[in-house]
């Protein structure tokens, strides 16, 4: 499961970067999630540590070990010093550094800061090295090598303590991916994925997710029996946009010894506000007793105020009178399967019911469209365009400028590489764009697929037909457009750079709530 990066949700090994590297790294045993951890980090990356120990790992690229001292310390790592206590060790064996010393180079190496503090080593180390007997050129890379941690670089015993959680927590989803899809959306906000996210990947792994519900619901989302192979998992009430956890509290306490049974036995019961049984209306959570979304709304608009208990029981008397008596129900149109898809996302930050593209689908293959899906099928090298909903913008500080995408569509995901000039050209549609075509030249690298980007195009209007409203796009906290990462944290978020450089992600003058936000989570 990890080495075909199924990992999403799973602790370090879950983003963009480290997403790519699985499938080449191709962990086999612990020591090569040790090494997984640490290598997808801006200082292995700007020391050029990571070709080299693929070209290795893959047989294409001999270990070098001038001395057998340097064996030793180097070989578990295929000749790349990789962790701090390898520097260390390079530094006393192979250049006659004391261990005072080799501290002072620890120290500098554990700074997390770009400060050059590494470089006052460089004569030392490498003349060292070049009197005990090592290759001029082989210490100068050496030496670049480990400069490279000036920027972030990892304790071997840091890696090792990161993959045990790594491991344990994709162990888990494995075998558990009911109880780590539950769990995760009651951790939220965290980590890299939106919920929407995190839900589409336990119902494709064969859980069973299930609405929130004002009689099934806790705060916190639940497991349910169910006759598959895992429990069902059952949307908690804190799944709903604006309720509170007290409001929740009390919702549920109100039915402990009887289920509700129509929307005013909840307001009645409960005795939350009107605007709290609203917003149960608007994430569709009176399903258990036959009233959908416009029919709960449209019974809340008809509460009163809050009734005085003197009444309370003559009004529910009145109500079972017979049916002479009663005014008809209100036949309501239904909402349409768009609308609903849409109002899901707007309450709830997911649909349980389709992807928003799946409504546009047609109209994307009449413009020449690609699944991201289809992908897999398609050649190296050839040109295409794949369309999807934004639910990554990375650009590490590492990466030089280039900017990292990703995108969703009702199929899947799609990854896309944005190089500086093309970004700079295009960086209003990406970065206030819904919905982004990604237009460029398809790269294979065994089962990592990329789309090396020519041009982006703004596809928001199509999401404006779903549900005859702009779609709700909400970036999360990862989101470089919004998140901007510090320039001392390489693996979080953006390069260095003002963040009122970017605009909203919805339309100019459209009000922000006529906006329904689709979350996405972008660290790396």
């Amino acid at each position: 499961m990890i080495s075909k990066a199924d990992t999403l949700g799973t602790f370090q090994i879950e983003s963009r970067a480290q997403m790519s590297m699985l499938p080449r790294m191709k962990p086999r045993r612990f020591y090569d999630l040790v090494i997984q951890v640490a290598i997808v980090r801006p200082g292995p990356i700007q020391g050029d540590m990571v070709h080299p120990y693929l070209r290795r790992r893959e047989g294409l690229e001999k270990p070098e070990y001038p001395r057998p001292e340097l064996r030793a310390v180097l070989e578990k790592t295929l000749g790349v010093p990789l962790f701090q206590e390898q520097a260390m060790k390079v530094a006393i064996v192979g250049a006659g550094f004391t261990p005072a010393e080799a501290d002072q180079l620890r120290r500098a190496m554990a700074t997390f800061k770009f400060t050059g503090g590494v470089s006052h080593f460089s004569e030392k180390l490498i003349g060292g090295m070049v009197e005990r007997g090592y290759p001029r050129e082989f210490a100068e890379r050496t030496f670049r090598q480990l400069e490279g941690f000036g920027s972030y670089g990892f304790p071997e015993s840091h890696a090792a303590s990161f993959a045990k959680i790594s491991y344990a927590s994709s162990w888990v989803k494995h075998h558990h991916p009911d109880v780590f899809c539950a769990s995760l959306m009651n951790a939220q906000p965290m980590g890299f994925y939106a919920p929407a996210q995190i839900v589409r990947d336990a119902r494709e792994h064969g859980v069973v997710v299930r609405p929130p519900c004002v009689n099934a619901s806790r705060w916190d989302c639940t497991l349910e029996q169910y006759g598959g192979r895992y429990l069902a998992v059952r949307l908690g009430l804190r799944q709903i946009r604006g309720l509170s956890n007290a409001d929740g509290a009390k919702i549920v306490g109100a039915r402990e010894l009887t289920a509700f049974e129509s929307v005013e036995d909840v307001w009645r019961r409960s005795g939350v506000q009107r605007a709290v049984i609203e917003k149960l209306a608007d994430g569709d959570a009176f399903h258990s007793f036959g009233a959908d979304r416009r029919q709960g709304l449209w019974k809340v608009r008809g509460l009163g105020e809050a009734p005085l208990p003197l009444f309370a029981a003559a009004d529910r008397a009145d109500q079972a009178v017979s049916a002479e008596g009663i005014e008809p129900e209100v036949a309501l149109r239904p909402l349409t399967d768009g609308r609903e898809v849409i109002e899901d996302y707007r309450a709830l930050q997911l649909s349980l019911r389709a992807h928003p593209l799946a409504f546009v689908r047609d109209e994307l293959a009449r413009r020449g469209v690609t699944k991201c899906a289809d992908l897999a099928t398609i050649r190296d090298g050839r040109h295409v365009e794949v369309a999807g909903i934004i639910l990554v913008r990375q650009k590490p500080g590492s990466a030089k400028g280039v900017l990292f995408i990703t995108i969703e569509d009702e199929t899947g995901i799609a990854n896309g590489i944005l190089w500086p000039d093309r970004f700079e050209r295009q960086r209003r549609t990406v970065m206030s764009a819904s919905m982004i075509g990604m237009k460029g030249r398809v790269q294979k690298e065994g089962e990592v697929i990329h789309v090396i980007c020519d041009r982006i195009i703004d596809h928001g209007d199509l999401l404006h037909r779903v549900g005859e409203m702009s779609f709700p796009h909400r970036t999360g906290r990862g989101d470089g457009a919004k998140h901007a990462g510090s320039p001392d944290r390489g693996d979080k978020g953006w390069s260095p750079g003002p963040r009122n450089c970017y605009w909203p992600p919805h339309a100019d003058g459209m009000d922000a709530e006529a906006v329904v936000k689709f979350k996405s989570h972008d660290f790396h």
